[in-house]
């Protein structure tokens, strides 16, 4: 399998399916194409229709859309989703929700994933996708097996890897005293994951600038 990401700083939709095929022990390489490059616009098209990242190519099978390529992760590896078929779609349902949704905070928070300690205007657009995001995590939570793991559904899941830029956008823009104690919790446990301090390391090493994500400072 061949995954096509965009820069690890800025691409949040490439975060999703790059950490869950870690998570899953799924072997891959990882092609980066600097997001608003000529590069960029000369070779995505080769890897997916839609021109963006991120792209998967399993043997000439192209899969696109960071949901779908989830979902396909999920059937090679057997597992991915809560065993629990009532747990199971609060977490599709949660993951589907962070897919299409949350637009206030997209656009006030720009993923930037070595950025600590910025700072923007709040609003009640922002606020309310915040507020939701924290209800979010403590239903999945309050369901979840007590002794399953720390993750939103006890074992790492698909929503967790949906989640995974909203860890990255809080951590960067000080969103954790808006937030529940359990969300908190969470919070925590997912900047700790391995994984996930890999793609940060990786992102402090890149060179590349997009002004238009570097609000804040």
């Amino acid at each position: 399998m061949q995954l096509y990401i965009g820069n690890k700083n800025y691409s949040s939709w490439s975060l999703r399916p790059w950490i869950l095929l870690h998570h899953l022990g799924l072997r891959f390489t990882e092609t980066i194409v600097p997001l608003d490059t000529t590069r960029f616009r000369n070779e995505i098209g080769k890897a997916s229709p839609t021109g963006r990242v991120p792209a998967l190519d399993h043997d000439g099978l192209k899969v696109w859309d960071s949901l779908a390529i989830c979902e396909y992760a999920c059937e090679i590896a057997g597992r991915g989703w809560p065993e629990d078929r009532a747990l199971r779609a609060q977490a599709r349902s949660a993951a589907a929700e962070m897919h299409s949704g949350f637009a206030a905070m997209r656009t006030q928070w720009p993923m930037n994933a070595r950025a600590t300690g910025r700072r923007t205007p709040p609003t009640p657009e922002l606020e309310r996708d915040v507020g939701r995001i924290d209800a979010i995590w403590n239903a999945l939570r309050a369901a979840a097996p007590i002794t399953a793991g720390p993750w939103l559904c006890g074992t790492y899941s698909v929503a967790d890897a949906m989640f995974a830029p909203v860890v990255l956008r809080f951590a960067t823009y000080g969103a954790r005293p808006r937030l529940s104690v359990l969300s908190q919790s969470y919070l925590d446990s997912a900047l700790a994951d391995p994984h996930l301090v890999a793609w940060i390391d990786a992102a402090r090493a890149e060179t590349w600038t997009l002004e238009k994500s570097e609000v804040g400072r």
